[in-house]
């Protein structure tokens, strides 16, 4: 298992930085991960292959995005617990939390097969790419356990201060995703059933090794199913509390994308690459400040588990530093280079124009993106994680939304498109630091002397 990172002694910038970069990369990798099956489908069975794997990408990031985030509910009880350096309470809860996801799984796996035909009948599917994307998005659904027990074991080795090892594994799993979907679709021929058995036997490999290796850390087995339902309701329902509300969150933002294409569509094909192209790019530039948002929370859970309140004000302020930094430089570059990072992914000039005109609008708000995900790494550290979640779907959703059903009556222009993710960004992150400003004397009187989700 690789190196671990204790919060709660040494050099807190330097740790902040070993822990967010393996992060970053793990990101880039599951990014590309889910690419894989449309680029090999795409070049090697057909073009309605293509699109029945392309439409099943929606819902794939939604689940996907779910249980990144139900991981975090994971991650701050396990890192409470280590903090307090307790070994024998923290193998005890990343047992209980291990199996609560393997019975999550394999639950939520059953209910995804029986419900396949309707969520591909929510996404309004050609006839001609109909059955295709029900058999992949059905071997998906089947393999979801395998997601689920990764995801939460994955929120484990975070918690202890370890982001190399998940690194490592996404490697391995993501080189098994691209050999056997090769293999299936080249070699056997099996089309888009071939890339959803790689993608699941993929997940599988990941479920091995992470099982392996926790296992082997703690010299106990991680699955203890009778003593969990016995005797432990109470770290899962924390677990609970924590994850779904973070869960909730990335599911319900990457939903509400669906709706704004439906304006981006109103100004034709080269807008809609062009937007397409300049969110790529958006991503990109927010892998710092995301992976900087879930060191903050790991960080927070860790001191607040030692009960070190001013190693958590110090922490705070380097996050907020480091986030802040790499993305101004970040937007630089991208502002600077806008022509030509545009021009990676298309040469079409219109298209082209219309991507850096979106990227020059947007790119140099994105600082509020940073602090908005490391106060959400914050809030989530110290528990409080549903009206973060309400405060940030207000902004994310709801006044982007209301902006351009207003602006857009009013005047269809495409620069309102445009306009709208920096309106939503800046909204939630007021919104938020509000809250934190607001709860911030609770984390220093009563969280540091009870803290919760411990007991």
């Amino acid at each position: 298992m690789g190196h671990r990172t204790d919060f709660t002694t040494g050099n807190i910038t330097t740790q902040l930085i070993a822990f967010s970069i393996p992060l970053v990369f793990g990101e880039l990798l599951q990014n590309l991960y889910h690419s894989v099956d449309a680029w090999v489908v795409g070049n090697m069975v057909s073009d309605t292959a293509l699109g029945a794997v392309s439409v099943c990408a929606t819902l794939v990031n939604l689940v996907v995005g779910f249980f990144n985030g139900m991981s975090v509910g994971t991650t701050v009880i396990i890192a409470r617990i280590f903090g307090e350096k307790n070994d024998e309470k923290l193998i005890r809860s990343v047992q209980i939390t291990f199996t609560f996801s393997a019975m999550l799984g394999a639950a939520l796996s059953v209910v995804g097969l029986w419900g396949t035909k309707f969520l591909i009948g929510l996404s309004s599917v050609p006839a001609d790419i109909y059955d295709e994307a029900v058999t992949y998005l059905r071997i998906y659904m089947a393999g979801l356990i395998f997601s689920v027990i990764y995801n939460n074991g994955a929120g484990i080795l975070r918690a202890i201060g370890d982001t190399k090892t998940p690194f490592i594994i996404l490697s391995i799993s993501g080189a098994v995703n691209v050999i056997l979907d090769i293999a299936f679709v080249a070699v056997f021929h099996l089309g888009v059933a071939g890339v959803g058995y790689a993608t699941v036997i993929a997940q599988f490999v990941s479920v091995a090794i992470v099982y392996r290796l926790i296992k082997h850390k703690y010299q106990a087995n991680c699955l203890v199913f009778w003593k969990s339902l016995r005797d432990r309701w109470t770290i899962i329902r924390e677990v609970v509390e924590i994850g779904i509300p973070s869960g909730m969150q990335g599911a319900l933002i990457a939903f509400s994308n669906l709706f704004i294409w439906r304006y981006v569509n109103q100004f034709g094909a080269a807008a809609t690459a062009g937007i397409g192209i300049a969110q790529r790019l958006d991503k990109f530039v927010g892998l710092p400040c995301k992976s900087l948002g879930i060191t903050a929370t790991t960080f927070v859970s860790q001191n607040l588990g030692a009960r070190k309140d001013t190693r958590i004000r110090e922490g705070i302020k380097r996050c907020f530093a480091l986030s802040l930094t790499v993305t101004l430089a970040l937007e630089l570059v991208v502002y600077s280079f806008a022509e030509e990072c545009v021009s990676l992914f298309n040469d079409n000039p219109e298209i082209i124009s219309i991507g850096v005109d979106m990227i020059r609008v947007i790119i140099p708000l994105y600082f509020l993106m940073a602090v908005r995900e490391v106060l959400l790494g914050i809030l989530r550290g110290h528990g409080y994680t549903r009206v973060a979640l309400i405060l940030t779907l207000l902004g994310m959703i709801g006044v982007r939304q209301l902006y351009l059903w207003a602006a857009m009556a009013q005047n269809a222009d495409i620069t309102n498109i445009y306009m709208c993710y920096p309106l939503a960004w800046g909204s939630a992150t007021l919104l938020l630091l509000v809250y934190y400003l607001f709860v911030k004397r609770n984390f220093w009187e009563e969280k540091i002397k009870n803290p919760p989700y411990c007991n």
